[in-house]
């Protein structure tokens, strides 16, 4: 491989943001992501409503070394489990789901990089990662029969690839240092290029315009014949063509991100029965905490909350068995694909549930536009349309019923 070129990649790394820390363990990421949540939960609510992109929020976050926790162990990260990255991204969803999903794409892409990275790109870019810089994304593509009828090219020039096509839900990118884009070569192989901001022909246009998740800039990236060097060029088909985890790994985090939200509608919820909320005239209590059908619904939701995290560190625990395992059979990677479906289904309802429920059990005056609360459900139900959860059903009845295993691909 030749050698990566620094020069043309400096560009990326701001001159004002520090090196980032190097979280060591599962116990320090965790402790860390309680400890940046707290930071990032103020102001949450009037990033939102104003829609003020986070950009000193995301330096934080990288800075904090939360970005590099999956960085194997053999090239100096923390290698933390499923189960304890699935909760950093549940505590900082519940902080701020817009900032628990900016690192989705990217957990993902590391994970790319350890599966099908040659020995120096995965010294290169783990380096790059552990010293804070983060990747956005440049996968799906509007106007096209499905998720995966791509129209973006890559093609292989000498050293380098050609890269030429639009991009949107390109969460991340607006912030990123390196835009990972997904192209089909002349075979219809799909290969995913690096390329590092400011690079000639990248485009990121801010023009996410989603009433949820609003500062995720998940907007446009065009690319027009960017050329990029081979180093800088993965073969992403290899993470579906053979059997691997990627698919279970980028879905249970974007189930954690689900479940952080439904958190902080819960959250919300108790705290403004609590403090603001009136009894119905008919309970015939005093206080709206003692109103029998309100106490009914707050169990309710814990109980469908509780239900959903349980099935979470459950997948989370199933992948990290199949992970410790010499190698990945596909018998392994339908059931990571099962345990992490179901976990999904029960995220996804609790999230739109409980950010319904808030208006219903908080009253009226929850509705004023000072509270900013319908933002629960706004992220809840632009996040929750990643991928239908219907199917999440169909695959794990298919399983079950049929033998069928899921199709591999980053949606299951």
């Amino acid at each position: 491989m030749a050698e990566v070129d620094e020069a043309a990649t400096s560009n990326a790394f701001d001159a004002n943001r520090q090196t980032a820390r190097v979280i060591a363990d599962d116990a320090q990421a965790i402790a860390v992501a309680h400890e940046l949540a707290a930071r990032l939960a103020q102001g949450a609510a009037a990033r939102d409503s104003q829609r003020r992109l986070p950009h000193e929020e995301i330096d934080w976050f990288s800075q904090s070394g939360l970005w590099a926790i999956t960085v194997p162990k053999a090239y100096g990260g923390a290698g933390v489990s499923f189960v304890t990255l699935t909760e950093v991204v549940k505590v900082i969803a519940a902080a701020d789901p817009s900032l628990g999903q900016l690192p989705q794409n990217h957990f993902g892409l590391v994970d790319v990089i350890a599966l099908t990275g040659s020995g120096e790109q995965k010294r290169y870019f783990f380096g790059e990662v552990l010293a804070g810089k983060r990747f956005g994304n440049g996968f799906s593509e509007k106007g096209t029969k499905h998720v995966l009828d791509l129209k973006t090219t890559v093609s292989r020039e000498a050293d380098e690839y050609i890269v030429h096509g639009t991009k949107f839900y390109s969460t991340g990118a607006l912030f990123a240092d390196f835009v990972p884009v997904l192209g089909l070569d002349a075979d219809r192989k799909g290969w995913l290029a690096y390329i590092p901001k400011g690079t000639p022909g990248l485009s990121v246009i801010d023009d996410w315009s989603g009433f949820g998740q609003r500062t995720t800039a998940s907007g446009t990236v065009v690319l027009d014949n960017v050329r990029v060097p081979a180093p800088l060029v993965l073969p992403a088909h290899r993470v579906s063509d053979f059997p691997t985890l990627n698919g279970p790994v980028s879905q249970i985090i974007q189930a954690a991100i689900d479940a952080g939200i439904a958190r902080a509608a819960i959250d919300d919820t108790l705290s403004f029965v609590r403090s603001r909320s009136r009894p119905w005239i008919d309970s015939g209590v005093e206080r709206a905490v003692d109103d029998p059908l309100t106490v009914r619904e707050i169990g309710h939701l814990h109980i469908q909350l509780h239900a959903a995290e349980a099935l979470l560190e459950r997948a989370a625990r199933v992948i990290d068995a199949l992970a410790a395992q010499p190698q990945t059979s596909e018998d392994d990677v339908a059931q990571a694909s099962v345990a992490v479906g179901e976990a999904k289904v029960l995220t996804t309802e609790i999230a739109l549930l409980a950010s319904e429920k808030l208006f219903e059990l908080a009253g009226t005056q929850s509705t004023l536009g000072e509270h900013n609360l319908d933002r629960h459900w706004r992220n809840a139900r632009v996040h929750t349309l990643h991928d239908p959860v219907r199917w999440k059903y169909h695959l794990v009845g298919n399983y079950y019923l049929n033998g069928v295993k899921p199709a591999r691909h980053p949606w299951n």
